[in-house]
């Protein structure tokens, strides 16, 4: 796992192309803004980042708190004026730095409830549907996992019927 110019091991990577795809680049503030909000030992609660009143107004206030955590817990990797906002991980295998710069942070995560040992749910034998031969829908019913029309005709083509 890659880790922190600390030592620190990165608890999650994201990949990057999600935050255009959702077109939500807030995330990004959010993120950094939660690093020098764990540094300095602050909470922020900050209305969303409107450039109404100030041209760049979020990207001046996330940076100027990076530059002032970075001062005041002499992290200097915190804030790095090369490439702001930004800090070198090292690979954990090697121990060398990445090739480029990436985004680190603490991000607010929400952990969903729906666990998979409340949803599993398997059977050898049950009954099944007269109409399709496949079993019934629903753990209700005592169903099972059913197959679609086009994935039979692969398992047929394939010689293993048997399975269905």
């Amino acid at each position: 796992m890659p880790y922190l110019q600390n030592g620190r091991p990165v608890d999650m990577v994201f990949n990057p192309l999600g935050v255009p795809s959702r077109m939500n680049v807030g995330q990004i503030f959010e993120c950094s803004l939660g690093l020098a909000g764990d540094m300095l030992d602050r909470h922020y609660r900050i209305a969303p980042f409107d450039e109404r009143y100030e041209q760049e107004a979020s990207r001046k206030l996330v940076f100027s708190e990076l530059y002032e955590a970075s001062k005041q817990t002499s992290n200097l990797w915190i804030f790095e004026p090369e490439y702001p906002g930004k800090s070198r991980i090292f690979d954990g295998r090697t121990g060398n730095p990445f090739e480029q710069p990436v985004i680190i942070g603490k991000p607010y995560i929400l952990k969903l409830i729906h666990q998979v040992d409340d949803k599993i749910h398997g059977r050898s034998c049950g009954h099944y549907a007269l109409v399709t031969q496949q079993p019934l829908r629903g753990r209700a019913k005592q169903g099972g996992q059913r197959v679609g029309e086009m994935e039979v005709w692969a398992l047929e083509g394939f010689g293993v019927a048997h399975i269905l």
